[in-house]
């Protein structure tokens, strides 16, 4: 705002960047789709669009379940992959082209210059142009964005888009070419092209860009005055992720199992290494949940085995079935889960709040995420301890009140409102 109480710039209005947003992905959607079919035509984009689009729902499946200790909206995860399979695609097609025709142009030398373009130039471009949505969700969508897990999922959905538009491009032209030379069946390029990119290496493109997105984490979950650090983080997982693209895409210069020895050698290692992190650091969540939530039973908020419960993926589960089953159908199944939702929420926030990492509206996001926990408790609560009693383990399950740093130590009455005026 330009100045106190004034009202915000036209250019400053939510319903003017978003349509904005929306207008600059649907013209790139338009664009990379006319490319694409001029250079497949209509039947090669047809079957490049049926055969590259089987992928998709089991890796957006797998990252939607690595997020769901603390599941962001649904508008981030369509935002990336929508500017993936758009506005990446665009952008890669375009400069990737121009760089190589310049490249063939000035050397006279077009081999040389394909190699260059694919290890070189492709990875530069294609990995900046994914780690373009990464950037602005981690800017303008910061609440959303807490730490390791979520970078690893906008990162990997962006990704997800992105392999997405260029596996249309691959398969199309590939069946092209089986048009044109006759072949059919396993010895056809469509099949050759479908079993590399689709069967072997459906996560290369994610795999490249988590990296990218390991770096935004790693800088979410810095403190505000560490600034070198919230920058040279995200750089160095853009630029592993480049350096891990451009060794992908050079390995068919090595010889003539050079793809296949990078493949069982490097990146199935490195697929392996990468899940085992995503993993682990749910798992770490989960636990620091477990650990931050007491302070507000002590405080009266919460429950008493609500921590327990909000730090088991199964006893969650278990609440919402109860809550749809018993307690009113899907309407209370949703409510629960946006109580469970909103509890792991705050125990990030108090967690990030102890390590001076929480930001100057620590207060009022707790508040704001106190009252969401107190809309819903009437149906969440009894959810929740028929959870407790069917998964609790036997011992007691919290002892002496922990310190607070923050959160609020005087406990509510059961009947009293804090937010009623």
């Amino acid at each position: 705002m330009s100045r106190s109480g004034a009202h915000p710039h036209w250019w400053q209005r939510r319903w003017v960047r978003y349509g904005a947003l929306i207008t600059l992905l649907a013209l790139s959607g338009l664009v990379i789709l006319a490319l694409v079919r001029r250079q497949t035509g209509t039947e090669g984009f047809l079957v490049g669009l049926g055969l590259a689009v089987l992928p998709v729902p089991w890796l957006i499946a797998a990252f939607r379940w690595l997020d769901r200790v603390e599941p962001g909206p649904w508008r981030n995860l369509v935002f990336a992959f929508a500017w993936g399979a758009c506005a990446a695609a665009l952008i890669a097609i375009v400069a990737n082209s121009f760089a190589t025709k310049w490249i063939a142009t000035s050397t006279a030398d077009p081999a040389s210059a394909d190699t260059l373009g694919a290890t070189v130039i492709a990875p530069i471009v294609e990995e900046s142009a994914k780690a373009a949505a990464v950037l602005l969700v981690f800017l303008f969508r910061r609440r959303d964005f807490t730490g390791i897990v979520d970078g690893v999922v906008i990162a990997g959905v962006t990704a997800t888009g992105f392999a997405f538009t260029e596996n249309i491009l691959y398969l199309g032209t590939a069946f092209g070419t089986d048009q044109l030379t006759g072949d059919r069946g396993i010895a056809s390029v469509t099949a050759a092209t479908f079993f590399v990119r689709i069967v072997m290496s459906p996560f290369a493109h994610p795999l490249f860009t988590v990296l990218t997105g390991i770096g935004f984490g790693f800088a979410a979950l810095s403190t505000e005055r560490q600034h070198t650090r919230r920058v040279l983080l995200p750089l160095g997982g853009l630029l592993l992720a480049m350096s891990m693209h451009a060794f992908w895409n050079g390995s068919s210069t090595f010889g003539e199992f050079g793809f296949f020895a990078v493949y069982g050698a490097f990146m199935v290692p490195a697929f392996g290494l990468l899940t085992w992190l995503a993993i682990w650091t749910r798992q770490r969540e989960l636990r620091t949940v477990r650990e931050e939530l007491p302070a507000y039973v002590h405080a009266g908020w919460l429950g008493p085995a609500e921590p327990f419960v909000l730090g088991s993926m199964r006893a969650r589960r278990t609440a919402r079935n109860h809550a749809r089953r018993y307690l009113g159908g899907r309407p209370a199944a949703r409510a629960v889960a946006q109580y469970e939702a909103y509890a792991t929420s705050l125990a990030f926030l108090r967690h990030r709040g102890r390590r001076g990492r929480a930001g100057a509206d620590f207060v009022v996001r707790e508040r704001e995420l106190l009252a969401q926990l107190w809309q819903r408790r009437d149906v969440a609560r009894p959810a929740l301890e028929y959870a407790a009693r069917v998964a609790a383990p036997a011992r007691p399950l919290y002892g002496a009140p922990a310190p607070y740093w923050y959160g609020y130590p005087a406990a509510p009455h059961p009947a009293y409102n804090p937010y009623r005026s």
